[in-house]
Parts: structure tokens; sequence; C-alpha cells
């Protein structure tokens, strides 16, 4: 169980694509973007509280016993693997070349996302909540839903008590332990 304190943080993590561009547009991506953060989140002992992946950011809110730029490390680090992966099994040339950012010879080196995120530590209660209601709204604020539960690549239905049977990403939500 966690409990959010100022010993024990809890992050909320936002990072944003190269260029801002919308490489998480197609749901086949975003699964593979909820894939690897699964990974990330089995192989490396992180909790995944909640989180959204936007056509061209995600948001994830994720406990703190690790060091915060190492849990970026390694949410960023196999996801954008996976998704470099994906774009050249699936021959999408064009979208790699817009990630491109170095060529050495047949070398190519590809940016997924800009190299500054952003992560705000959070140390209580009424404070992740809300970071969570934050993200949970990120899709009806940019008019992609009318409703949090609508949007297929959020933890909001798992929050609200209504996960659907393909739910591309199990939360570790209900290892929050509450103050009464």
């Amino acid at each position: 169980m966690f409990r959010v304190s100022r010993d024990k943080p809890a992050y909320l993590l936002t990072s944003v694509t190269h260029k801002r561009l919308p490489i998480f547009q197609t749901d086949a991506v975003k699964q593979v973007v909820a894939d690897a953060y699964d990974e990330a989140r089995r192989n490396h002992g992180i909790l995944i509280f909640g989180y959204v992946i936007m056509p061209d950011h995600t948001h994830v809110v994720t406990d703190g016993r690790r060091d915060m730029a190492e849990v970026l490390r390694y949410l960023n680090g196999i996801s954008a693997k996976r998704v470099i992966d994906y774009l050249k099994t699936n021959g999408f040339e064009s979208s790699l070349a817009k990630l491109r950012i170095q060529e050495r010879g047949n070398q190519h080196k590809h940016s997924v996302y800009e190299h500054h995120p952003n992560g705000f530590r959070i140390t209580g209660e009424s404070a992740l909540f809300q970071k969570i209601q934050y993200l949970h709204l990120n899709p009806v604020k940019d008019e992609l839903v009318d409703h949090p539960d609508s949007y297929k690549f959020s933890s909001a239905r798992q929050w609200h008590g209504r996960p659907i049977e393909d739910e591309p990403l199990i939360t570790d939500h209900q290892k929050i332990n509450w103050r009464a």
C-alpha cells in the first residue's frame, strides 16, 4: 500500500512529444505506449496510479519510491523505443523522418519526446487527487470527448469504478492507502 506524504511523495510526470507532433494520434500507437508503461511498471517496480495518453503528450501519476528522473527514464525510454520500433516495423517512414534528429551514414537517431519533461512532486492527498482529476479532464479540455470516461487511453474509468474489459493499462490506484 502507498500513502502519500512529504517522505513518500507521488509524482505527476508530463512528457511532451518531439516538436509537439501528434505522435500518439492513433489508438494503435497509444496502445504501444500503454504497453510500454506496463512493462516499465512490472520490470522496475513502479506504481502507476493514473495516466492519460494524449496525441502530443502524456501525463502519469506514479509513486515516489524511485527518483523522479529515474522513473521518467524508464517510462520515456521504454515507450520511445517501442514507438520507434512500431513505426519501423509498420513502414511509417514519413513519421520516422519527422522524428529524425541525427543521421550518420545509414544510422538514424530519432526522438519521440522533448528532452525536458516536467515533473511535479506531490506530498498530500488533496494534491494527489487534484492532479488525478487534472489529467482525467485533459481529453475533455482538448475537446476529444465530452466525458473523461469516454476517452479510452486514460485511467478515468478505473477511478470511477467502471473499467472496460480491454482496459489499455491497469493502474495501481487501489494500492493508495487514503487517510480516513
